[in-house]
């Protein structure tokens, strides 16, 4: 393991898939307790840098996942941004989370120790109404709550979230990002996060990493979010946009790295 202040840390990472280069080289850091954002571009290699993580797919360089002062080997939870299933079959939530609980056939029933942790994970997750319902008829938000409560059944030390905000709106992305904040300093967790949302992000993340195929820059938010390096990140010439369209787009401050902000709220 690698040591130092850092839950995770990214080494000379690369990726390729059928001779396309898809990371190259990528070196970043993930603090211990963070809030750890990855934005850019879409192509840009974030769900990749997340797979190449959880180890579904190959890669060169090094990853290291460092221990935590628990003395286990760190445990991952995973929330994806999509899961295909058969919207049709009647299947209920508390059916849904106890399939990966029991080790058994669906149709012999829930056990009581199942409902239980079912109704627990739930709980934390604010979404405790849900038990009963229909995972068909169950909206994107709510859906994301359900994927996040089984995340959380092995109590892990890294939370890794592969676009959450899909799907649901602008005040629901929100709220979501104030749950992970409150579960974070409730559990301890680590959390690296893909997104979109720079509003959101800039609002709950304590430290994002801007990529496109490599590291554009890292560090705390009001270090990386700049004109500059959002133009260098996603190709936009930002500099000769004007400020309040910026801000308007956003929903965020953007600041220029030779002056204190550009635009307000």
């Amino acid at each position: 393991m690698q040591p130092g202040g850092n839950a995770v840390v990214f080494k000379d990472v690369a990726v390729s898939l059928n001779g396309i280069s898809i990371l190259e080289q990528i070196t970043a850091d993930v603090p211990f307790n963070s809030c750890t954002s990855i934005i850019g571009p879409n192509g840009a290699g974030k769900t990749t840098l997340l797979l190449a993580l959880l180890g579904k797919v190959r890669f060169s360089g090094n990853i290291y996942i460092n221990k935590t002062d628990r003395g286990r080997k760190p445990v991952i939870g995973y929330v994806p941004q999509h899961i295909n299933f058969d919207r049709t079959i009647p299947v209920t939530v508390l059916e849904f989370m106890s399939m990966g609980f029991q080790g058994k056939p669906l149709w012999l029933g829930v056990n009581k120790t199942s409902k239980e942790k079912c109704q627990r994970l739930l709980a934390d997750v604010h979404a405790e109404h849900l038990i009963d319902r229909n995972v068909g008829n169950l909206s994107g938000g709510e859906l994301q709550r359900v994927l996040l409560a089984l995340a959380l059944q092995n109590d892990p030390d890294l939370l890794v979230l592969d676009e959450p905000d899909t799907g649901v709106d602008f005040r629901g992305g929100q709220i979501f990002c104030e749950l992970l904040e409150e579960l974070r300093g409730k559990h301890g967790f680590t959390q690296i996060m893909v997104s979109h949302d720079l509003g959101t992000i800039t609002q709950h993340s304590t430290h994002i990493i801007c990529m496109n195929h490599i590291v554009i820059a890292q560090g705390a938010p009001q270090e990386v979010i700049t004109q500059e390096i959002l133009s260098s990140t996603f190709g936009l010439h930002m500099g000769v946009i004007d400020p309040d369209k910026i801000k308007n787009f956003y929903g965020m401050h953007v600041r220029s790295s030779d002056s204190s902000e550009v635009g307000g709220s």
